[in-house]
């Protein structure tokens, strides 16, 4: 009796163990199994390229849907392609559309409306704010960012913050954002500038604009159209708060996409050369450079009306304006 209850009781342990051991087999392969789909999950909703990568892959405008969202999107793109055409002329009057915006449209800085990744692209811009910037020593919404657009780059004023045209370019800034996810690092921002550049040369800088600039831009520098040639100095221009009013800014643009067709083209000191000599011509003034970099960090290259006097008196420091200068 004592024999056959010792062996059902080693039988009883034996079941028991085996049990436990195949219930932690079981536990790691669902938790396997959990980590996998939310690995699944996590590279299909990013939009990740087999490298982790973030892929440039707008929706297409076709896509947009037939509601008064989608109305909104189309007017934002409207906006942001032929801004100075559409805000002008819906005016009351043409000097209430001077002081709204000057003769450029977004799309003369942000090829396609945005949508080429070549050219400084708004797709993920929805993704990446409200962000801290520098400048403001704040953090910023979208609206916040376009609205300094329209102060600095457009040389005009702010939207309203109910304004319905501000709602209709920050939907369409989202829908072209579409798929990307919040705070991703996007490899087609931040391309647009020179952080080590050659000492310039003004004189020098005028003769590569006359030689491959002036057929687009003209060669007083006001222009042939925002989005063919937009004006880089003068009243119908970006004033001097705007971000490519730095040296380092602008040399990165022109590097990077000037001349149309040809980008690349130019050596770097011809680079250096051309972005000073735009830089150095007359501009609209901003208003509140003391308002800006309120948290220290405030960059030596900004070419303000201080700056263009020291050019035309031939007394610049260029090693300081560039930073390499000790």
């Amino acid at each position: 009796m004592r024999k056959t209850s010792t062996l059902v009781l080693t039988v009883l342990v034996a079941v028991f163990a085996l049990t436990i051991v195949l219930m932690s087999f079981q536990l790691k392969t669902n938790k396997a199994a959990e980590n996998d789909g939310v690995a699944d999950v996590t590279e299909t909703e990013s939009g990740s390229a087999a490298g982790g990568e973030i892929q440039h892959n707008p929706p297409s405008m076709d896509d947009v849907p037939d509601d008064e969202l989608g109305d909104a999107i189309k007017r934002g793109y409207d906006l942001v392609n032929d801004t100075s055409t559409i805000l002008r002329g819906e005016a009351p009057t043409a000097e209430d559309g001077e002081k709204l915006v000057n003769e450029l449209s977004c799309t003369s800085c942000h090829a396609g409306a945005g949508l080429d990744s070549e050219v400084s692209s708004l797709v993920g811009m929805s993704a990446v704010y409200p962000m801290y910037i520098g400048r403001s020593g704040k953090i910023v919404s979208l609206e916040d960012r376009i609205n300094g657009c329209m102060v600095r780059s457009m040389n005009g004023t702010k939207f309203e913050s109910n304004d319905p045209d501000l709602k209709a370019m920050v939907a369409y800034m989202t829908y072209i954002s579409e798929g990307i996810p919040v705070g991703a690092e996007l490899p087609w921002r931040h391309q647009s500038s020179v952080d080590d550049m050659p000492i310039p040369s003004v004189a020098d800088g005028e003769k590569v604009y006359q030689q491959s600039c002036a057929t687009c831009h003209a060669g007083d520098g006001s222009g042939t159209g925002s989005n063919t040639g937009p004006a880089l100095w003068g009243d119908g221009s970006f004033n001097d708060g705007a971000g490519i009013a730095r040296l380092t800014k602008m040399a990165g643009y022109v590097h990077n996409n000037m001349p149309v067709g040809n980008p690349g083209s130019l050596s770097d000191q011809e680079v250096a050369d051309v972005s000073a000599f735009i830089l150095s011509q007359d501009r609209p003034e901003f208003g509140n450079h003391e308002g800006d970099w309120p948290n220290g960090g405030r960059p030596s290259d900004s070419m303000t009306k201080e700056r263009r006097d020291e050019i035309k008196a031939g007394t610049i420091d260029w090693e300081a304006v560039i930073g390499k200068k000790e």
